[in-house]
């Protein structure tokens, strides 16, 4: 029987080294590299063809979800995981939407892992219980404080990353190589979007929400 081979990318050491360690030890999967980097990953998945990509979505400067679109034009046969501390729908959707073919958190079990890379290798798509959970409670108590959090662009995202980190406009703008107006507009743009009425409630938001961010 052929192992299914699997390209590990997390910009964590020790989430690396624990998945590798772990499903290397099942003899239905091979672990043929791991990296921390995005573009490395990007040239590996070109060169080696896995058959399945954890991919951590939470990566700077590229993000998970560039990285996913970039594997699927070197490699369109690879089946991509998206692999995240967010249980937010959200962001599930969007992983789905730029190719990836499943979607795990970082709460999942080994057993659920294992159950997600045995699925998107056969062609199906898979969402981890604790998203569906989620999708499930919304359903049912639609209406919320109507945080258009779907709406965020990568690059928002990558903003908020920043802002939750502590760092200052003018900081943001020297990491991501952008102007300090631009982030300023960006800013603007994930209050309006969150329906937030100014930094502050921002702040107040990202931190009483740590599983969004």
């Amino acid at each position: 029987m052929k192992k299914v081979s699997i390209l590990i990318v997390d910009d964590h050491k020790l989430i690396r080294e624990t998945w590798s360690f772990i499903l290397a030890s099942d003899s239905r999967f091979e672990v043929i590299a791991d990296c921390g980097d995005p573009g490395e990953a990007i040239q590996i998945a070109s060169e080696h063809k896995p058959s399945v990509v954890l991919m951590d979505i939470n990566m700077v400067p590229m993000s998970g979800f560039d990285a996913t679109g970039e594997i699927r034009k070197v490699s369109p046969n690879t089946k991509i995981i998206g692999v995240s501390m967010h249980s937010q729908p959200a962001y599930a959707r969007k992983m789905l939407q730029v190719g990836a073919q499943g979607y795990v958190t970082k709460n999942s079990s080994r057993e659920e892992m294992v159950k997600a890379i045995l699925e998107v290798d056969k062609g199906n798509k898979y969402i981890c219980d604790e998203i569906r959970n989620i999708i499930s409670e919304q359903v049912l108590e639609p209406g919320g404080e109507g945080h258009d959090i779907q709406s965020l662009t990568d690059r928002e995202i990558q903003v908020i990353h920043y802002i939750k980190a502590g760092h200052s406009s003018r900081e943001i703008a020297q990491e991501l190589d952008i102007s300090l107006k631009t982030v300023e507009v960006h800013r603007h743009n994930i209050l309006k979007k969150l329906k937030l009425k100014n930094a502050a409630s921002l702040v107040n938001f990202i931190n009483s929400n740590p599983s969004l961010y």
